[in-house]
């Protein structure tokens, strides 16, 4: 009979996603006890325990900065995103954002907002106000883009396209990321760089050490007094004091961001949106079809796609017998592998292994069935984390 899995949704995750686990191996919903996996949107789940049985966490979005990620890393349990899925919809919305301000679209609507009286007298106010709202066209105006992933690389090909001229930073780009950047982005050498040079700025970097207050007062003052200064990446990527400290003295123009804090509410040249980023209907699909598609190849054949603490590894199925095994990366832990499943009298098939960072990888598919003392001796071994036995059934 085949292994059936229980999986606790934390958040309302998109049905489009989640009828993609069939009923007849899978319980899904979020008063499943004692579960396999856990789908999660922004609940927070550092504060609450996460069971032994937990193999994966799934997160039907981006980031992962709700999940301990580093705890259940040395439980051996992949954290699963979406990297991508919400891209056009975040692009969209970064593109929204520029428009808003470079037109200064929020003060002219409270304006209006704030009129009264009949059509004659509302024409005259209009007439005699709109001079107050004059904004600037987005082409010929530069926009510097950091980080050029998958959303910072729609964003700066939509910029593109609508005649502005587009600076790029990110040491870190990927092969395929720089494949798909449209070629007229001009390389830029460093942040400093870009917010030099930038009429609009806008960040697209992931919330780690390295990038906390990656925008800072030093930064700032780098900026023209007419720049406007977007993030919709991550809380905390923007040091808040250091851009209210800027706008106050007219460094630069506006900050546009989807992360509201009690320090950015009603101050003037601030446009705080209430983290829309993602939604949309087709953004929460798409990253529900993602996740939940990864998270059911994980739990039926230990394949590993897009984990944010694991290395892509998916090998093909070439045997009825598979076991994955989650391991820190150090010396000769393949060797004991190999060599425990050979002392037992199994033969093995194939195998792929892969490292990333503190973390490895490996699925061994083999001829026979796997003994249990042997699952329990190889999970015995030093440096490993987590053993899964994947037969088909």
């Amino acid at each position: 009979m085949a292994a059936r899995f229980n999986v606790l949704t934390l958040n309302n995750i998109a049905k489009v996603g989640l009828t993609r686990l069939p009923g007849d191996r899978y319980e899904v919903g979020g008063k499943v006890a004692d579960p396999d996996a856990i789908l999660v949107r922004s609940q927070d789940m550092h504060s609450m325990p996460i069971g032994e049985r937990v193999r994966a966490v799934a997160r039907a979005g981006a980031g992962t900065n709700n999940i301990p990620v580093k705890p259940l890393s040395a439980r051996g349990v992949p954290v699963f995103n979406a990297p991508g899925a919400n891209a056009n919809a975040v692009k969209e919305l970064v593109i929204a954002g520029m428009l808003i301000a470079a037109r200064n679209l929020l003060p002219a609507t409270r304006f209006v907002d704030g009129l009264a009286g009949d059509d004659e007298t509302l024409h005259k106010l209009v007439e005699d106000g709109k001079k107050d709202f004059a904004g600037i066209e987005l082409p010929k105006h530069t926009l510097g883009v950091i980080g050029l992933g998958k959303i910072g690389s729609l964003v700066a090909d939509a910029a593109i396209k609508l005649g502005m001229n587009v600076l790029g930073y990110d040491p870190h780009i990927t092969v395929d990321a720089a494949w798909g950047l449209p070629s007229q982005v001009r390389k830029a050498n460093s942040v400093e760089e870009v917010l030099k040079a930038a009429d609009f700025a806008t960040l697209h970097v992931p919330y780690v050490e390295a990038t906390k207050n990656l925008i800072n007062a030093e930064r700032l003052a780098l900026m023209r007094d007419s720049a406007i200064l977007l993030n919709f990446s991550r809380d905390g990527i923007v040091d808040n004091t250091a851009v209210l400290a800027a706008l106050k003295a007219k460094k630069i123009r506006a900050y546009v961001c989807d992360f509201p804090a009690q320090a950015l509410v009603n101050q003037p040249g601030v446009i705080a949106l209430p983290h829309l980023g993602a939604s949309t209907r087709e953004a929460e699909d798409n990253c529900a079809i993602m996740v939940v598609d990864q998270l059911r190849d994980y739990l039926e054949h230990g394949n590993i796609q897009n984990a944010v603490n694991f290395p892509d590894v998916v090998m093909a199925r070439e045997s009825q017998y598979r076991v994955g095994i989650a391991n820190s990366n150090m010396p000769n832990m393949l060797g004991q592998i190999s060599t425990a499943m050979a002392n037992a009298g199994l033969n093995i098939h194939n195998m792929l292994n892969k490292s990333k960072g503190e973390m490895a990888y490996t699925l061994v598919d083999v001829d026979s069935a796997v003994p249990a003392d042997l699952i329990g001796k190889i999970a015995a071994t030093k440096g490993v984390l987590a053993v899964r036995y994947l037969p088909l059934e």
